[in-house]
């Protein structure tokens, strides 16, 4: 079989089979957004790990190399752009806000076109998501021509923020009492935004990576929590 196989890209491997996970459920039957942001919580775990592993492996060719690059960044466009996004949908597609202001207040057409302009913020953030990784592997080839140690900052927001920044959203469904699509739409677009902008930020070191990953914990049980007695 070609591809690689070994423990330096099983992390990768789960995030984009959890993430695939998490598009099917979000889409299926009248759509399950609040399932599908688990397995997007998983997915932020698996890539919070999933390089220190593979550099782990001291032994590693030029091609295991470039193909954990690319597999990494692959799986990515799915799992944080992909699956926010159908995510996103299935909120749009469910909204009791939506559904009731466009079937009280807006004709057929009127309705169609805001549908048509939410969906468009969700296509073009897959964009941006998709722009922002391409970018990333060819400055990343480019700075390793020159340098040999890690990088140590990020231009842009990096795409793995979304595994923390839409659970958060979906958790305010259960804190106010208003319904929170428009706001998960709005934060949809300027996350976007953020990918491609031309700001710095410093790559997190390992405490700063165990931090993230403890906050995703604490969404994760939160979002249990939320469902199971608020949502009886």
């Amino acid at each position: 079989m070609i591809g690689f196989y070994d423990y330096t890209v099983i992390l990768t491997y789960l995030s984009l089979i959890s993430s695939g996970i998490g598009i099917m459920i979000s889409l299926s039957g009248k759509g399950h957004p609040y399932f599908g942001v688990f397995f997007l919580l998983f997915c932020g775990l698996c890539d919070a790990f999933d390089g220190k592993v593979a550099r782990t492996k001291k032994n590693r060719s030029d091609m295991e190399r470039n193909f954990g690059i690319q597999i990494d960044s692959l799986s990515d466009v799915i799992a944080f752009g992909v699956l926010p996004a159908c995510i996103g949908a299935a909120m749009i597609r469910t909204s009791p806000f939506l559904i009731n202001t466009l079937k009280i207040n807006c004709g057929i057409w009127y309705g169609t076109l805001i549908r048509f302009s939410l969906f468009s913020i969700l296509i073009l953030y897959i964009l941006a998501a998709l722009i922002r990784l391409a970018y990333f592997n060819v400055t990343e080839e480019e700075r390793q021509k020159m340098e040999a140690c890690t990088r140590t900052e990020y231009t842009g927001l990096p795409v793995t923020s979304a595994a923390l920044i839409f659970p958060t959203i979906l958790l305010l469904q259960y804190i106010i009492p208003a319904d929170v699509t428009l706001l998960y739409i709005l934060v949809v677009l300027f996350t976007g935004i953020a990918f491609v902008s031309k700001f710095h930020i410093k790559k997190p070191e390992l405490k700063g990576i165990l931090i993230m990953v403890a906050i995703g914990v604490i969404e994760f049980i939160l979002l249990i929590l939320s469902k199971k007695f608020l949502h009886k």
